[in-house]
């Protein structure tokens, strides 16, 4: 598997462009902001992409969808909850000198239990509330990797004080996680960098009370 990971924006969210080894087909997660790039590092990969896959519509995860779509007719997937933020980004950042974002009508909505075949993966999606009310994490089993939006970082976990949010539900999230996929699973989270899932059992301290 070939990840690329683009850290675009002010509060430096992870994209990433995620395609087989050598293949002519990815999928993009989480556009964040700064579209020129993006686009320029799918015309350098020399890829089509099959889909725009979207873990929550947080502004920094989706500030570049719009002109992303647009440039290369990507479908884009989003979580059924959280719909209504795509379709009217700029009534949800709440800071003044963000954006502007274009809104966008998702062509797919995703709740959590469906496999996708895109890009010669087949993508569990998994219901990750806790961090947003809708916050989804995408499984690629074959590869162990999960893309865990920003539910579970390295030595941390997700804010759960925004709209949405809620602590107890998060760590549920987490905890299913670490149940259902080996420690050796890698996880590309939303901000910071690569971890596995064995090294955030083992020493996280927002994990500390969870089950082995």
């Amino acid at each position: 598997m070939d990840v690329r990971t683009l850290t675009v924006g002010p509060l430096k969210e992870n994209c990433y462009l995620v395609r087989r080894d050598g293949a002519g087909s990815a999928v993009l997660i989480d556009p964040g902001e700064e579209p020129s790039r993006l686009i320029e590092a799918i015309t350098e990969a020399g890829v089509t992409l099959d889909a725009i896959l979207l873990t929550h519509t947080h502004f920094d995860h989706i500030g570049a969808v719009a002109p992303v779509a647009r440039v290369t007719g990507a479908p884009v997937y989003c979580p059924v909850l959280e719909v209504a933020v795509l379709q009217d980004v700029m009534a949800h950042v709440p800071y003044p000198d963000i954006g502007p974002f274009d809104s966008w009508d998702p062509e797919h909505t995703v709740a959590g239990g469906e496999t996708l075949e895109l890009a010669g993966f087949s993508i569990d999606v998994i219901f990750t509330p806790g961090h947003s009310v809708g916050h989804v994490t995408y499984a690629i089993a074959d590869e162990q990797a999960l893309f865990s939006g920003d539910v579970l970082f390295q030595g941390s976990v997700g804010r759960s004080d925004l709209p949405g949010g809620d602590a107890p539900t998060l760590i549920r999230s987490i905890q299913g996680l670490l149940d259902a996929y080996p420690d050796e699973t890698v996880v590309h989270p939303g901000h910071m960098g690569l971890t596995t899932l064995g090294a955030e059992r083992a020493s996280n301290p927002y994990l500390a009370g969870l089950p082995a």
